[in-house]
């Protein structure tokens, strides 16, 4: 069992796809295959389900955690040794589900410490606790809090979520809308797992609703062109709202108290932490968020 099989085991697990997870890792598919059935050989167990498409089984998914983790050491053992011999303090390693929140307290980092570098690592909130346990990332910060094991958490601030609309949609002059307002409306959004997306979801469901979406968008910075554009309307943070925009949109509150988010920062409990994260760390935690 060698260092590199486990690294194509955790490769072949997030994919769950033999082809891609060759691909990615640049080695032969079938080589890939007799590697991950000798794994398995040894472990004496079937690691993934093979009825139709490959599927990470319980088994698999309780070997991934352990892996992680070991190799999350080992990593981490090798940046403290390389911290502990050279004059530089290193690198972080930041995740985020949106980075435009962390324009600010970046670009202050950068100009107080211009030697650490920076890794930003995007990420869903849903996978950021295991990174953060496989030591993958140092930290992280989450559009809504992280509820899992192993976790210390800074929560950032609270933030109100509004509906963007192009200026002359029927209901841009309202001080606020309710959902009844929104059920018909045509929304633009991110993609499953974005918090603005799951935020969406939310709303609707709790009305027994749905939205009507016609447009996903990867890119989260696009939803206000594509507003203004007048293809839908959609949620826009509060914090964008404050931030300088060339995009002319209305922005209108919504008249229900579950609009908001919450941005917390996130790292491991117990983990260690490098001298740049923990200057990162300071320099979030400490960031005047009030401005904007």
């Amino acid at each position: 069992m060698d260092l590199n099989t486990l690294k194509q085991f955790l490769v072949v697990a997030r994919l769950e796809h033999l082809s891609r997870a060759a691909e990615e890792l640049r080695v032969a598919q079938p080589s890939l295959s007799r590697s991950i059935a000798r794994l398995e050989s040894e472990l004496g167990t079937p690691l993934f389900d093979r009825s139709g498409r490959l599927r990470l089984n319980d088994t698999g998914r309780l070997f991934r955690d352990h892996v992680e983790r070991a190799l999350g050491e080992l990593d981490a053992g090798q940046r403290a040794v390389a911290e502990a011999t050279s004059a530089g303090l290193g690198t972080v390693r930041l995740a985020s589900e949106t980075f435009l929140t962390l324009t600010g307290p970046l670009a202050a980092f950068k100009q107080a410490h211009p030697a650490i570098e920076i890794e930003l690592h995007w990420s869903l909130a849903e996978d950021m606790a295991r990174r953060l346990r496989a030591q993958d990332i140092d930290l992280c910060v989450a559009s809504q809090p992280i509820h899992a094991e192993g976790l210390e958490s800074a929560r950032l601030f609270g933030d109100v979520v509004g509906v963007g609309m192009p200026l002359d949609h029927p209901l841009a002059g309202r001080a606020s809308v309710s959902m009844d307002d929104l059920a018909e409306q045509a929304f633009i959004t991110a993609r499953r797992g974005h918090w603005l997306r799951r935020l969406l979801d939310r709303l609707f469901a709790a009305q027994g609703r749905a939205p009507k979406i016609v447009c996903e968008s990867d890119e989260q910075a696009a939803i206000p062109e594509l507003i203004h554009a007048g293809l839908g309307i959609g949620l826009v943070p509060g914090f964008a709202r404050r931030s300088a925009t060339r995009t002319p949109i209305t922005w209108v509150a919504v008249d229900n108290p579950d609009c908001r988010r919450e941005v917390t920062l996130h790292w491991g409990a117990g983990s260690h932490l490098s001298p740049a994260a923990r200057l990162m760390r300071t320099t979030i935690t400490s960031w005047d968020w009030g401005v904007g």
